[in-house]
């Protein structure tokens, strides 16, 4: 595979995560920096997921870098080309796209404690890293159930986040399996077109109201002026904020639940229909959904929801676990991701040859969610603990970078060779995230939710504010840390 490059940091993914980093790390002074991307294109989910309605949940002004802010959004929440144009075109303005590798997906990365280096194999080469930061991302790679007879369907199945635009759904008899966020945004833009639509529901849905609207020129021109777009972003994370407070304190969602129960009750007039999309758990137990489409698209004549979960598939027919059945052309599966269980930690390596997957067993740990013992000198970007369910990616994102960037800058100044998070440290942080998230809805709620791992702990949740979480994250803790010097 020719000579090994040498690089001071090696950043896997080139979404908001791997962009992010080689800016922060750029800014800190770190110049040698190179993103290997295992795709053509960089963009990440927002590049992946490309289904009909695709769009942000959280409202556009705080769903960018803070220190690169888009007064341009035409949408109050943006939509998947604009989210990705902003991505390709930040890249580019700071810099960051002529370090990016394509098609140079990781197959293995081992750290060599001898040299204090990452040794990481890619599909374009090898790299020698001294540092090495994992930005692959949770909404990745494709969680893809095992239903009994599925791949003997006859027609075409995909995910949403492969959807197949040449394949034509006008007239057909199309099965939506699931109803989480990617099914709430594509049944109401796809309702229309299709002949019939089934929609195999496990669990029904908090859905409230979306206030999404065209921002019209005179607001983008207002917007250009840096003190009107930092008021924006401050009212909005207030609001989020308030409602994670919600969930932190259960008893303050009842507002949210009766406005939940407003908007049901409004969009479906069938009793029976509305009952099957009832929720029969505490709102922000599973992620809150934002529609205000998707009710009405459900009334429509041309759609049967299944309140069941997918038992079999036999031949073009669907049969449900309540014994329902639907004989359809084409299947969806809105499944969502791989969340908690990351491919790329089974291809990174400690020095014995140990996985992250070997260490985690099911149960993904993560000091800050940031730093892993035993796997010196890296660092997971949206790693497990810091999952909010109300905030925008971006805060939590630029709470670790920061992090990031203040580890390297310090290693670097005490002439470190490497760093390792002491396994005490690391436990007795995921013992306070525990024994703080006891006390949330996400635990108290009533549901089960990807939140929980294999092993049923939650180990996607941050149980704090996120201004919490940026005091915790805003300082590099050396004492947290074993050190080698060079």
């Amino acid at each position: 595979m020719g000579a090994e490059h040498a690089v001071e940091v090696l950043v896997v993914g080139s979404g908001m995560s791997g962009i992010g980093a080689a800016i922060a790390l750029r800014r800190a002074g770190v110049r040698d920096v190179v993103v290997v991307e295992k795709a053509g294109e960089l963009g990440g989910t927002w590049r992946d997921n490309t289904y009909p309605g695709c769009a942000c949940d959280v409202p556009s002004a705080l769903y960018s870098y803070s220190f690169a802010p888009n007064p341009g959004w035409t949408r109050a929440f943006a939509g998947q080309e604009e989210i990705r144009a902003y991505l390709r075109e930040t890249a580019g303005r700071f810099g960051v796209t002529p370090l990016i590798r394509f098609r140079a997906e990781v197959t293995s990365a081992r750290w060599d404690a001898g040299a204090a280096r990452w040794r990481v194999e890619t599909a374009r080469g090898r790299y020698a890293a001294r540092f090495l930061v994992l930005a692959a991302g949770p909404w990745h790679e494709p969680s893809v159930p095992r239903i009994p007879g599925l791949a003997r369907f006859p027609g075409t199945v995909f995910h949403s986040s492969r959807w197949r635009h040449g394949h034509d759904l006008a007239g057909a008899r199309v099965a939506v399996v699931g109803s989480g966020a990617s099914a709430v945004q594509l049944v109401p833009a796809i309702q229309p077109a299709v002949g019939r639509l089934h929609l195999f529901q496990r669990t029904a849905q908090w859905v409230l109201p979306k206030p999404d609207r065209r921002i019209t020129r005179p607001e983008r021109a207002l917007l250009r002026l840096p003190a009107a777009q930092q008021a924006l972003r401050a009212a909005q994370y207030a609001a989020l904020e308030a409602l994670g407070a919600g969930f932190r304190r259960p008893a303050l969602l009842r507002a949210v639940s009766a406005a939940g129960r407003l908007h049901l009750r409004t969009a479906v007039r069938d009793p029976v229909l509305r009952r099957a999309l009832t929720p029969g758990y505490t709102p922000g137990c599973k992620r809150l959904l934002l529609s205000s489409s998707y009710y009405p698209a459900l009334a429509r004549p041309n759609v049967t929801v299944h309140p069941t979960a997918v038992a079999s598939v036999d031949g073009s027919r669907i049969t449900g676990a309540d014994g329902s059945r639907a004989d359809v052309d084409t299947i969806v599966l809105a499944t969502g991701f791989r969340i908690l269980d990351l491919p790329i930690a089974g291809r990174v390596f400690d020095a014995s040859g140990a996985s992250l997957d070997d260490h985690w067993k099911g149960s993904p740990d993560a000091y800050l969610g940031t730093t892993v013992a035993g796997f010196p000198n890296a660092f997971v970007l949206l790693g497990p603990h810091l999952g909010t369910g109300h905030s925008s990616a971006y805060t939590v994102l630029e709470a670790q970078l920061g992090y990031l960037a203040g580890a390297v800058r310090h290693a670097r100044a005490a002439g470190w060779a490497s760093m390792e998070v002491r396994a005490e440290v690391q436990a007795a942080f995921a013992a306070e995230v525990q024994d703080a998230l006891a006390r949330t809805v996400y635990s108290t709620g009533g549901c089960s939710s990807y939140y929980h791992d294999a092993n049923g702990r939650n180990s996607f949740s941050w149980p704090w504010s996120t201004g919490r979480m940026r005091r915790r994250l805003a300082v590099f803790d050396p004492d947290a840390y074993t050190a080698t010097p060079v």
